[in-house]
This record gives C-alpha cells, sequence and structure tokens, in this order.
C-alpha cells in the first residue's frame, strides 16, 4: 500500500457497471479498503485526488466541499459524449481519494499535497493525475511534487483564468493569488512556459501585468481567444510549449467562466468565458500527448445556485479532458 496522506474518498457510489448505457458513478472505480491492494496494483489512464483546502484563499471560499460534489453529481452524466461521438467507459479511471488537510496549518495541507503529487507521478509513471481542488494555491504544491518526481524535466503550465495569479509572495503569500509566481519564482517553471487564456474586464492590476512581461509571461486575453477562435488560440499555445517543455500541466480555474455561467465561484467575473468554450478548450488541450497533470480549482458549491450548475460544469469539464484525452496524439 502507498504510503501517502490521501484519504479514501468521501462519497462512494453502488455500483452496476454492466449497463447498457453506462453511468461516471458506475464506471469511476474507487479505492476502498477491501480492494485496494487489487486496485493499486492496476494501471491506471486517471488517477483523480480531491485536494479540500480553501483556507487559503484571498476571499472566502468553500472550494473545500468540491470534491465530495464531485462526486456526487456522477449519477447525472453519462460515459457517452454525443458531442464528440465518443465513450469514455474504456478508459481506467482510479478514485484515489482526498489528500489529507490540516484544520489550521496552511503550510501542513501544502506540503502534503506536494507529497502526494510526487508519489502518485512516481507509483503511476504513464497515469495522469487529475486534482479536483481546492483554491488555486494547490497549483504551486501540485506542479512542485510534479517536478519532484521528474526533476530533469522541464514543466510548462497552460492556464485558463481570468486571473493571472501573478501576485507577491511577500504580500500574500502561498495563497490563491499566487500559485504562478510562486513557481516562477522558486524556479519550477520559467515564465516564458506560462500560458495564460481567458484573461479579461477589469481583475487584474498593472503591476501585475508589469511582472508578467518581466518574466515573459505568455497571456491571452478572451477578446484575443475569441478574435483567433478558441481552439485555434489553444492549438497554437500547445504547439508552441510542446516545442519548448517535456510536459504540460494544465489547471482550469473555474472563474475563467462568466458569472452568468458559473455562480459557484468564489471570484466570479462578469465577461468570462462560456461553458460551450471551456469545453472546447479543454478537450484541445486533452489532445496533446504532453499533457501530464490537470486540476479543477476555485469551485464552491456553497455559492452555487439550487440546481448546482457550477458544479455540473466542474464535471463536464473534467469529461470533456477525458474526450480529448481518447484522442491524444
Amino acid at each position: 500500500m502507498l504510503n501517502l496522506p490521501i484519504e479514501y474518498p468521501s462519497f462512494y457510489w453502488s455500483q452496476t457497471k454492466t449497463a447498457i448505457d453506462l453511468k461516471v458513478k458506475d464506471w469511476i472505480d474507487q479505492r476502498i479498503p477491501t480492494d485496494e491492494d487489487a486496485l493499486l496494483k492496476r494501471q491506471w489512464d486517471i488517477v483523480v485526488m480531491g485536494a479540500p483546502l480553501s483556507r487559503s484563499s484571498i476571499s472566502a471560499s468553500g472550494a473545500s466541499e468540491f470534491p465530495e460534489h464531485f462526486r456526487k453529481a456522477w449519477k447525472g452524466f453519462s460515459t457517452y459524449n454525443i458531442d464528440t461521438d465518443q465513450d469514455l467507459r474504456d478508459l481506467r479511471v482510479l478514485d484515489f481519494g482526498d489528500i489529507e488537510m490540516h484544520v489550521t496549518d496552511i503550510n501542513k495541507c501544502h506540503s502534503n499535497i506536494k507529497m502526494s503529487m510526487e508519489g502518485i507521478c512516481k507509483e503511476y509513471p504513464n497515469s495522469i493525475p487529475f486534482t479536483i481542488g481546492g483554491d488555486h494555491s494547490i497549483t504551486a504544491m501540485l506542479v512542485s511534487g510534479l517536478k519532484a518526481a521528474v526533476p530533469s524535466r522541464e514543466i510548462g503550465i497552460l492556464q485558463f483564468d481570468t486571473h493571472l495569479d501573478l501576485r507577491d509572495l511577500k504580500d500574500q503569500g502561498p495563497s490563491n493569488g499566487t500559485p504562478i509566481r510562486n513557481l516562477i519564482e522558486n524556479g519550477i517553471v520559467k515564465g516564458s512556459n506560462v500560458y495564460n487564456i481567458g484573461l479579461h474586464g477589469f481583475f487584474n492590476g498593472p503591476s501585475l501585468i508589469n511582472y508578467a512581461k518581466e518574466q515573459k509571461v505568455n497571456y491571452i486575453t478572451l477578446r484575443q481567444a475569441r478574435t483567433n477562435g478558441i481552439i485555434e488560440t489553444v492549438s497554437k499555445a500547445i504547439q508552441e510549449l510542446e516545442s519548448k517543455v517535456d510536459y504540460i500541466y494544465l489547471t482550469i480555474d473555474m472563474d475563467v467562466l462568466d458569472i452568468a455561467y458559473a455562480p459557484g465561484v468564489p471570484a466570479s467575473t462578469t465577461g468570462g468565458m462560456r461553458t460551450d468554450e471551456l469545453f472546447d478548450a479543454v478537450i484541445t488541450a486533452g489532445r496533446s500527448s504532453k499533457i501530464r497533470a490537470v486540476d479543477i480549482v476555485c469551485l464552491d458549491p456553497n455559492r452555487d445556485s439550487s440546481a448546482l450548475p457550477t458544479v455540473k460544469a466542474g464535471v463536464h469539464t473534467f469529461l470533456s479532458f477525458l474526450s480529448g484525452f481518447l484522442n491524444k496524439g
């Protein structure tokens, strides 16, 4: 058994794996004590982890609740994607559980995240770790864990976000406003290997733009992406990253979506992406053979409306990535 600070999943489904029309709840294997040894010995395409941390969020956030709501929403989704005419059921996906979090010690939480990511990457070198956040601070720790597992590899970041996440660490510490700067200043990634798509409106100050330019961060506004085409913009960013790095880390901040489509995010904004644009972007990214790990962050179910549109958008985003992954290059 792997000696990692990862607890069993917070929510389990009773499964019927023989259904002709398979639901996601009946498809994804979940790590359970009785079958743990057999499960851990198998090979997986995707290993899902929850990182239920939101105490490091600048704004009040219940993003720590998303991993459980993510699992509970599986019953509403089929493994078949009519838009791409694909069935995901042949992919091997394991829900490993939730990384252990300390009640008050954020540094301990971050240490557990880094350790868990490093361990999963070493144990399952041919699998994609897909982490369900949690706020965006977890990304710095996840990428650091990946780097620790493959220290000789160059890592780039593809980021879908409303924000640059380049706030000053001296002022903010390792919060959800600083993960990309954290990685740059600690030498984990180069600024020139960061591509941020989705920035819009009045949500990034001039000091952050200046830092991005100094570090040669590649940022593409949503207006620019729409002018050139979302799929074309993501494809170009992927192509450029593939020519420069060994691995690409994909981070999806759900606040990239317009508030009309994602009311359940702590820093909701106007003028953001539509859900169909995000799904297209994620499918496109999923086709890259250099994608090594993925996360979805900053989704607060407590802020969602009663129909849970943001939670459902989060699950749809996860499945969209898998739809692209099925056709990876």
